[in-house]
Formats: structure tokens, C-alpha cells, sequence
């Protein structure tokens, strides 16, 4: 098993591409629903993922939908800002998917209103309205990866 990071309609390609090598330095799963902000052959994002693209284990997948379909059964967790539960709160399992939205919107609200008890933030002041994506995966991934003991890392 493995920890699984969906970005839902990504926007920045030096998002993607730094979540894509922080994917491959943790056996982590990543998966990319379309519409996609960028190509796939952007420059950009093959610089950010630098050579370990061979290393992400990724996945397509044209809707979110199509996502919980396929791993049906699998626990889900929302970041967001439009809740007041912190990343903190929950008890994250070797398997579990963290779903991030575009940089520039978040998550559709009805995919935050489909899971009102998976949602969760990360504590920030009032200075900006969110962090980086990338930032934001990390923390998050590591947060779960702490709470198993690293599993598979060294």
C-alpha cells in the first residue's frame, strides 16, 4: 500500500512537477484529473519533477468521479480553507487519498459538500489566502507518513 495525492484540475506546472518528486522520494501514488492547466510536456513541469519522473507512479483520470470509482472502498480526505477541522485532527491510514484542488479556486464546492466530515486545513493567518499547492501537499503527506512511522522510508 501507499499513500495516493489527486490534484484536481492542477493549474501550475512547477506545482505538479514539485508534488510529482516529493511522490517519487515517498512511494506515493499521484493522480492527475483533467482538465490539466498545462501540458503534460511543459517544460516547466518536467524541470520541477527534475529526473524522477520515471519513479512517480501516476495516474490520468478525466473526472474525480471516475477516481472514487476506481478506488472505491478507500478513504478520502479534502484540503481545503472552508472548514474549521486542521489536517491535525485525523488519524491517517496507509492507503488514504489527499485531494487538493487548483490553485486558483480549490476544490469544486460540491465535491467539499459531498464529504463535509473528510475535509481539513492547515492553520495560517489572515495575510494570504492559501499556501502553495505544493507546500500544502507535502505537509500533509508528511503529517500521514509521521503518524505511520515513514513506512518503506529511511
Amino acid at each position: 500500500m501507499a499513500f495516493h495525492i489527486v490534484l484536481v484540475e492542477p493549474e501550475i506546472p512547477a506545482n505538479t512537477g514539485n508534488i510529482s518528486r516529493t511522490c517519487a522520494a515517498t512511494g506515493t501514488y499521484l493522480h492527475l484529473v483533467r482538465p490539466l492547466g498545462f501540458s503534460t510536456d511543459d517544460k516547466t513541469l518536467k524541470r520541477a519533477g527534475l529526473d524522477y519522473w520515471h519513479s512517480v507512479k501516476l495516474e490520468y483520470h478525466d473526472s474525480f468521479d471516475e477516481v472514487k470509482e476506481k478506488y472505491a472502498g478507500s478513504r478520502f480526505f479534502f484540503a481545503t480553507t472552508k472548514t474549521d477541522k486542521r489536517y491535525t485532527d485525523f488519524e491517517f491510514r496507509d492507503g488514504d487519498f489527499f485531494v487538493f484542488g487548483r490553485e486558483t479556486k480549490g476544490l469544486p464546492p460540491e465535491i467539499l459538500e459531498a464529504h463535509p466530515g473528510q475535509t481539513m486545513r492547515m492553520p495560517m493567518s489572515d495575510a494570504v489566502r492559501s499556501l502553495n499547492l505544493s507546500n500544502s501537499a507535502a505537509i500533509i503527506l508528511f503529517e500521514a507518513l509521521r503518524q505511520n512511522d515513514f513506512p518503506g522510508l529511511r
